[in-house]
């Protein structure tokens, strides 16, 4: 019996467990504290800050910007952003692209076609040897419609008096000719036949730069003041040319109304081996006077 009740008598020790902490759950808490403490810090400092402007005491030391802290699980979330928008699209070539890739430059070469520059192509003699049969050229639309002609330009336009019939082929397509620029309105445009210059305003010029070689710079006499609105054309080949001089009997006398004047001749684009920019040889004009008197 005593042993028993010595044996009760004796204190049992309890030995509780504690359990071990978790490394990665105290770290993230170290970090919500210091986020937490930085945002404490950064409201308290702006609350000062208002103070001391309410009191008129503006302190000019810049409130330094809040550290922001990010955690493991933050961290973990912008790195799969940053792989997503590092990783292609794969939604294939969608309607916007093809407008952007071939919509775009399409509706620029067409503004330009319709605005800036016309194409055509050359079937005529009447300007050899400046440009020969099968030739195409580039001409600007920007004269006359925003610059000035002058004389020596190579204009294309539209057919005034059916010019088109008495032209050995029909014309440049779409009822168009092309001529070079001699006379401007209220130019006096005169010659006194075979083997004779032409005249301006009473100035004779020498055109053996333009003129086919071996043709007379009119095979026939003629005289003509140009009128208001319209220019006098004619052709390089002068022998084989049914230009101004030829339709004095027409309804403007053989001129050509600026208003179908469509552009100038810039270059011959094709064929390659005829590649190269159209002359407008202004300083043949350069000692032409201008008109003594305007055109009626």
């Amino acid at each position: 019996m005593q042993d028993d009740q010595d044996n009760e008598s004796l204190p049992i020790s309890v030995i509780a467990e504690t359990p071990s902490a978790n490394p990665l759950q105290s770290a993230d808490a170290a970090v919500t504290d210091a986020a937490n403490a930085a945002a404490d810090a950064e409201s308290s400092a702006r609350d000062l800050r208002t103070l001391q402007v309410a009191d008129h005491g503006v302190d000019v030391t810049p409130v330094p910007p809040a550290v922001v802290v990010v955690g493991r699980g933050s961290q973990k979330t912008v790195a799969r952003h940053a792989k997503s928008a590092a990783e292609p699209d794969d939604g294939g070539f969608t309607l916007r692209d093809f407008f952007i890739w071939c919509g775009i430059p399409v509706l620029i070469v067409l503004l330009i076609r319709i605005f800036l520059v016309g194409f055509y192509e050359i079937p005529s003699r009447s300007m050899m040897d400046t440009i020969v049969p099968g030739d195409r050229v580039v001409a600007s639309k920007l004269t006359p419609k925003y610059f000035d002609l002058q004389r020596g330009d190579v204009v294309v336009f539209k057919d005034p008096n059916n010019w088109l019939s008495a032209e050995q082929s029909n014309g440049l397509g779409g009822g168009f000719l092309i001529k070079r620029l001699i006379g401007l309105p209220g130019d006096t445009v005169e010659c006194k036949g075979a083997g004779q210059p032409i005249t301006i305003n009473g100035v004779a010029i020498n055109e053996s730069s333009y003129i086919r070689p071996g043709v007379d710079p009119s095979a026939f006499p003629f005289s003509v003041t140009v009128t208001e609105g319209h220019v006098f054309v004619m052709g390089d080949n002068r022998a084989n040319s049914a230009d101004s001089r030829y339709h004095q009997d027409d309804g403007d006398h053989g001129l050509v109304p600026i208003s179908d004047v469509v552009g100038t001749g810039l270059v011959t684009y094709w064929p390659l081996n005829r590649i190269g920019v159209l002359d407008a040889h202004h300083g043949v004009f350069a000692n032409v006077p201008d008109p003594t008197s305007s055109a009626s």
